[in-house]
């Protein structure tokens, strides 16, 4: 089985839409949406979930004041001013060292595990999915990137499927760095600009420090074909393929809006022949 991961130095290249694109094209694959912190795939694919659980991470202290004396023991020992004049535990501050839980004198402090989130495995109109959702301000993203990534490779080799297609998240991050390890591949999509050209060499970076082989497709090259110039260049200086160009088309947001993927909208624009190429591509790359 392999898996390619699609990552980006940043958010709003339109890489979400690529997979999607992706999705209705690949033959035998598992879907997985391992960009968590802000998930969006499931806007396009519309999955029918058929099974909801519970992300647990971390702990947060509890104090019961019925046990509590008040010997403030507890607010001493806290790095991180959590406990107030009143021992209540401020779950925001609260980075669950255990300290307090530990040293209470009158065992009055619980130590309960967080619920973070929810994971979810889906039907969707191009196969199955694994997709997860991280609850408003909590941690351990990439944790549930690390999860979703394994019960999508379960649920791929449980239906013999021979490719898991992730859409990761963007930037550098402890949430990309989970979603590249063990990966076959990571296809780069990278902006026609500076700053896209600054984020694609970090991202390109990371991926070359997990020895994972990766190629670049550079979307709306036409809006400054000079950056995206120099992107290829770039690349070919780092040994990555190029695997294509997309140029600015309206369709993709268009088709973004009524919850259908490019080729669902519009099969024979421009930027669905593109895509259609790409993927051809990064087949031959895959070896499937």
């Amino acid at each position: 089985m392999k898996e390619l991961v699609v990552i980006s130095g940043k958010g709003g290249t339109g890489k979400t839409s690529l997979v999607a694109a992706f999705a209705s094209l690949a033959q035998g694959k598992v879907l997985c949406d391992a960009d968590v912190d802000a998930a969006d795939l499931h806007l396009i694919l519309d999955p029918q979930i058929q099974e909801s659980h519970d992300f647990e991470s971390g702990h947060t202290a509890v104090i019961n004041p019925d046990a509590c004396i008040g010997c403030g023991l507890c607010r001493e020992l806290c790095r991180y001013d959590a406990i107030d004049e009143n021992f209540q535990v401020d779950p925001v501050c609260c980075e669950g060292c255990g300290v307090c839980f530990y040293l209470c004198p009158e065992n009055a402090i619980g130590f309960p595990v967080n619920t973070c989130g929810e994971w979810y495995i889906s039907d969707t109109r191009f196969g199955p999915m694994a997709h997860a959702r991280l609850g408003i301000a909590e941690e351990n993203s990439g944790k549930l990137v690390t999860l979703i990534r394994r019960q999508g490779k379960e649920l791929a080799q449980n239906k013999k499927f021979d490719l898991l297609l992730t859409d990761g998240p963007p930037g550098v991050g402890c949430p990309v760095i989970a979603s590249l390890g063990g990966a076959s591949a990571v296809l780069i999509v990278a902006e026609p600009s500076v700053s896209g050209r600054h984020d694609m060499e970090r991202v390109a970076q990371l991926a070359a420090g997990f020895r994972i082989p990766a190629m670049v497709c550079i979307n709306k090259f036409d809006i400054n074909p000079e950056q995206g110039k120099a992107i290829e260049s770039i690349a070919a200086q780092k040994g990555i393929a190029v695997v294509g160009r997309i140029p600015y088309d309206p369709a993709f947001t268009k088709a973004m809006v009524i919850g259908k993927t490019l080729l669902e909208y519009d099969n024979h624009c421009e930027g669905a022949g593109a895509v259609k190429s790409i993927w051809k591509t990064v087949e031959k790359q895959l070896m499937i």
